[in-house]
C-alpha cells in the first residue's frame, strides 16, 4: 500500500515542479500578472496565487507593485553560476565532429585570450594526409588566422587597429610565421567578413593552409569563441570555402545557442 500510495505523490511533486518551471518561463517572456499567468496554464488562479507566494518567498520571483511579477535574485545567482559552470568544449563537441564528418576537414574552436586565439578543441582532417601546425593548447595573434579573425569581427570595429598592432608586435618574435599584411588590407577584410558573419584565412598564417571561420556568442551576446574548418590548399578553393561558409556559420550559431544565445534569426 506505501508503494501505491507513494508513485501519485511523485506523480503530483513532479507536475508541481513543471508547473512551477513554466511560471518562470513565462514572467521571462514578460506576463507579470497573476491572471495573465492563470491563463497561460490553464489552471485556477487560486492554484497559481499559491505557486507565485513561494516562488517570492524562495527569491525565485519578485512582486512588486504596479510591476507584477519579476524573475527574482535567485535566478540571477543561478544564471552566473551556470554560465561559470559551462563547460564550452564538451558543449561544442558534437557540433564540432558532425561538422568534421561533413566536411573531412580539420576543425578547430577557439577562445579568445588577450590579443591571441588560444585553440581549445581540434579534429584532424580525414583527406590529404597533411597534418597542421596548429595544436590544442597553442595560442596564435588574433589578426592573423581564421579562428583570429572571427573572433575579431565580433569585436567593435574600434579595436581592431590596436588588435593588429599588437599582433604584429607578437609576430615579430617569429621569424618563421608569415609575414603581415598592411593594415589597411586587413581592415578592409575585416570590415567585409564582418558583413558576412564569417572570416577566411588565405594562407596568412601557415602557407598551403586555408581556412573559414565564424565567432560564436553567448546569451548575453558577448564573444565567447570561434569555430573553423582549414585544409590543404588544393583542396580549399575559393569556391569551395564559400561553400563551407554556410555550414560554418550553422554549427558556429547551433553553439551559440546551446550556451543560451536566443536572438539568432
Amino acid at each position: 500500500m506505501v508503494e501505491l500510495s507513494a508513485k501519485p505523490s511523485s506523480l503530483k511533486g513532479t507536475q508541481t515542479l513543471a508547473r512551477g518551471l513554466e511560471i518562470l518561463q513565462i514572467v521571462a517572456s514578460d506576463i507579470k500578472d497573476a491572471g495573465e499567468i492563470a491563463n497561460a496554464l490553464g489552471i485556477p488562479r487560486s492554484t497559481v496565487h499559491r505557486m507565485l507566494s513561494s516562488l517570492v518567498q524562495l527569491g525565485y520571483l519578485y512582486n512588486l507593485p504596479n510591476h507584477g511579477y519579476l524573475l527574482g535574485p535567485e535566478l540571477v545567482f543561478l544564471g552566473h553560476k551556470a554560465v561559470e559552470q559551462q563547460p564550452l568544449a564538451l558543449i561544442a563537441e558534437p557540433h564540432l565532429k558532425a561538422l568534421a564528418s561533413q566536411t573531412r576537414d580539420t576543425v578547430h574552436l577557439g577562445v579568445p585570450d588577450g590579443v591571441e586565439v588560444f585553440y581549445l578543441s581540434k579534429i584532424n582532417g580525414t583527406q590529404g594526409g597533411l597534418e597542421m601546425r596548429s595544436k590544442v593548447g597553442q595560442r596564435m595573434p588574433m589578426a592573423f588566422t581564421g579562428l583570429g579573425k572571427a573572433l575579431l569581427i565580433g569585436l567593435p570595429p574600434e579595436l581592431w587597429c590596436d588588435y593588429y598592432t599588437r599582433c604584429c608586435s607578437l609576430q615579430a618574435g617569429h621569424p618563421e610565421r608569415v609575414a603581415p599584411r598592411p593594415w589597411k588590407e586587413v581592415e578592409a577584410d575585416l570590415a567585409r567578413s564582418r558583413e558576412r558573419g564569417f572570416a577566411l584565412d588565405m594562407e596568412e598564417n601557415e602557407i598551403g593552409i586555408r581556412c573559414v571561420a565564424a565567432p560564436i556568442f553567448d546569451i548575453s551576446r558577448k564573444l565567447v569563441a570561434a569555430v573553423s574548418v582549414a585544409s590543404a590548399v588544393p583542396f580549399m578553393p575559393l569556391e569551395r570555402l564559400e561553400k563551407l561558409a554556410p555550414l560554418v556559420r550553422e554549427a558556429s550559431e547551433a553553439i551559440s545557442q546551446d550556451i543560451g544565445r536566443r536572438d539568432i534569426d
